[in-house]
């Protein structure tokens, strides 16, 4: 990226001022490294996003931000819904809800490296992974519309883990607003099967250690200890959340032309937030989250069953659930005033600082996690939601490490076998569904996540809490 468009605010964090028919700045986090290296299309989308109705404060990009379809991946953007503000699917993504639940098992490294074959093998049993994957549960209609509404809930009352497990997830399990019938009968059938599954990509179920501790008072509060294992889900919302992004891109693309909405990309089809077209795109959004909370929550569930199958009597207790990929209505200060926003976050975690009712109890004092997901050779890390990153990015951060490169280019620059041979020699353990979806997910195909973690704690979106390295990692 050519940063000389850009002008530092402060640490990690640069500005490009309005032009032509934008109507608030650019903001960007990241080092001048970081950013040099960005894709020159991730200021382009960002500036194309603060061109749209009812946006405030400005066009956001986390540390890191890659190319996506409408909003940059890692983009975030807050609108004011009583300035004409709009929703939009190129804000939240087609993977609605896509996030990361991480499970202390109470078991250090030492406990688990003698019995590490047989109970990522049991964890590979339970929980199906890769392209189309189906699990056991097959729900009809009625049964799914449940599951749209209750989220989470809907996975306790079944027996899907415990009541307690409810406080540690956004939104307590469940996002209000969910109407089944915005979903289409399409949507639905094809995720009859899908529920408790991985999927593909860049989804996982990763064995972590945590290896070093920089906040000690929010690790005693996350209950965070040194050497011990983790269990650590990625995944979202699968076809059902695709569907509905496929299927409101025509109707959003319609509500734009008919609102007489002027976009800068026809990837950024969005409607007004108070017309039907907007808040229905608003209640199925709100469908594919539940969705989602509910699929984290029946694996969560199963990899509970598969330790207790290799290790008797021990109990995974849940950390925290995050979600990315989402549009949330939450109260912000502008202008030195509180208003409710719908804030997108598109590959962005949201990331309250100490105080907000929305935090469980337990973690109020010290802030929310914020689960950061790497890759399988490298680390993922947890950090804390700050004071600070309220006003510079309506209280989001990164979700990741980032894409360097894309998976056709990762195709043709590794083979999965090599991939598995390399993460062995590392004493990695890889259980992939395919050795496609291995290569494509090769390490060396992401930006350093240790560099974008530093980043984000410089700017003051998150503080640094715990590192975590992996032991075995399960994918599609």
């Amino acid at each position: 990226m050519d940063t000389s468009r850009l002008s530092k605010i402060q640490e990690c964090c640069f500005e490009q001022p309005p032009q032509g028919l934008m109507r608030v700045p650019v903001r960007l986090f990241g080092s001048e490294a970081l950013l040099a290296d960005m894709d020159e299309a991730v200021l382009d989308q960002a500036a194309n996003v603060a061109c749209l109705p009812g946006i405030v404060t400005a066009s956001l990009a986390m540390p890191d931000a890659h190319w996506g379809y409408g909003f940059p991946i890692g983009g975030v953007a807050a609108f004011d819904p009583d300035r004409g503000g709009v929703i939009s699917v190129g804000g939240i993504g087609y993977d609605i809800s896509c996030g990361v639940r991480s499970l202390r098992t109470g078991l250090l490294r030492e406990d688990i490296l003698p019995h590490l074959d047989p109970l990522v093998e049991s964890l590979f049993r339970a929980v199906p992974a890769g392209v189309g994957s189906e699990g056991r549960l097959s729900l009809s209609e009625s049964k799914l519309d449940e599951v749209l509404v209750l989220g989470a809930h809907w996975a306790v009352k079944r027996g899907f883990g415990r009541q307690e497990d409810l406080e540690f997830i956004e939104d307590g399990g469940r996002l209000a607003g969910a109407d089944p019938d915005t979903v289409s009968k399409e949507a639905k059938k094809r995720q009859k099967r899908q529920m408790g599954t991985l999927g593909s990509g860049n989804h996982y179920l990763e064995l972590q250690c945590v290896d070093m501790v920089y906040d000690r008072e929010a690790a005693e509060a996350f209950g965070l200890r040194e050497d011990e294992v983790l269990v650590s889900v990625h995944c979202g919302s699968r076809a059902l959340g695709h569907q509905i992004g496929t299927d409101y891109l025509q109707t959003l693309g319609r509500a734009a032309r008919k609102h007489g909405i002027e976009l800068p990309s026809r990837e950024l089809v969005c409607a007004p937030i108070r017309s039907k077209e907007g808040e229905d795109f608003f209640k199925a959004m709100a469908c594919g989250v539940n969705c989602a909370l509910a699929n984290r929550q029946v694996i969560g569930h199963l990899a509970r069953e598969a330790f207790a199958d290799v290790f008797p009597g021990t109990e995974l207790e849940l950390i925290y659930d995050v979600s990315h990929n989402t549009c949330k209505v939450e109260e912000h200060q502008v202008g030195g005033r509180s208003k409710r926003l719908y804030v997108h976050r598109k590959g962005a975690t949201r990331a309250f600082g100490p105080g907000r009712p929305e935090i469980p109890e337990p973690y109020r004092r010290t802030g929310q996690p914020v689960i950061i997901g790497g890759t399988m050779g490298t680390a993922s890390y947890i950090m804390v939601g700050k004071d600070s990153g309220e006003e510079l990015a309506f209280s989001s951060a990164c979700h990741g490490a980032g894409r360097a490169m894309s998976r056709r280019q990762a195709l043709k620059r590794w083979k999965g076998s090599g991939i598995i041979n390399d993460l062995a020699q590392q004493g990695i353990l890889l259980r992939a569904a395919s050795k496609k979806g291995a290569a494509e997910e090769a390490p060396a195909a992401y930006k350093d996540v240790s560099l974008v973690v530093e980043a984000t704690h410089q700017a003051g979106l998150a503080g640094k809490v715990a590192r975590l390295r992996p032991l075995a990692c399960i994918k599609g």
